[in-house]
C-alpha cells in the first residue's frame, strides 16, 4: 500500500491537508477492494481531522475504526482523547491529553504544530472575549503554568496588574474605514468614462 501522499504532507508540514489526503486515499483503496485497515495510519488520519477542526469527521472516523485496532494501538486512543476534549470544550484537558502521551516520531511534529495552533486560537479567543482576566484563567485556557502564561501574555502586549493578579488585555487595533473624497470619486468616474469611450 502506497502511503506516500500522506508522508509527503507530513514531510512538508502541510498538516491542514492530511485529513483530505487520507480520506481520498482511503476511498481509492476501498473502491479497489484493497484491505487497508491493518496498515492504515489511523492516528495520523484522526489527528488530521482534529488539526483541521473537523470534529464531526473525526468522530465518524473514530466510530469506523475496528475495536481490535483501537485496542492494539494506544496512540489512536490518545489522539481521540484530544478530540473528545475539544468536543466537550475541556480547554485544559486538550493540553493534558497532548502532554499525557509519549507520541511516536511519525506524529510528534504534527501534535506539536496542533498544540501551537490551539494555543494561538485560545489566545485570540481570550483577546476578543475579555478586557481583563485573571492570571489563573489565562493559565487554564492556555494550558501553561501561571508564570509562563504571564510571560506569554506580556509578549503579546498585555499588561499585568500584579496587585490583583489580573491581566489587562490589549485589544487589537481596529482599522477604521476611510471615506472616499467625493472629488476623487468624480475624477475616477471621468477617467473610467474616458477609457470606455
Amino acid at each position: 500500500m502506497d502511503l506516500s501522499p500522506i508522508q509527503k504532507d507530513l514531510a512538508s508540514k502541510c498538516y491542514s491537508a492530511v485529513a483530505d489526503t487520507c480520506d481520498d486515499l482511503m476511498l481509492k483503496l476501498a473502491s479497489r477492494g484493497i484491505r487497508y485497515q491493518d496498515e492504515w495510519p489511523f492516528a495520523i488520519h484522526l489527528l488530521g481531522h482534529v488539526f483541521a477542526n473537523d470534529l464531526n469527521s473525526a468522530r465518524f472516523l473514530w466510530k469506523s475504526i475496528p475495536l481490535e485496532i483501537k485496542e492494539s494501538r494506544p496512540e489512536i486512543v490518545a489522539v481521540w482523547k484530544i478530540g473528545q476534549c475539544l468536543w466537550t470544550r475541556d480547554y485544559a484537558g486538550v493540553y493534558d491529553a497532548i502532554r499525557g502521551f509519549d507520541w511516536s516520531a511519525e506524529i510528534t511534529a504534527m501534535v506539536v504544530a496542533f498544540s501551537e495552533n490551539y494555543t494561538k486560537k485560545m489566545f485570540q479567543m481570550l483577546n476578543s472575549a475579555y478586557s481583563t482576566i485573571s492570571v489563573t484563567d489565562v493559565a487554564h485556557f492556555l494550558g501553561m503554568s501561571e508564570d509562563r502564561a504571564i510571560d506569554y501574555a506580556l509578549q503579546h502586549g498585555w499588561k499585568l496588574d500584579s496587585s490583583c493578579k489580573m491581566v489587562i488585555v490589549k485589544k487589537p487595533k481596529t482599522v477604521t474605514e476611510r471615506k472616499l473624497d467625493p472629488s476623487k470619486l468624480q475624477r475616477l468616474t471621468e477617467y473610467v468614462f474616458h477609457l470606455e469611450h
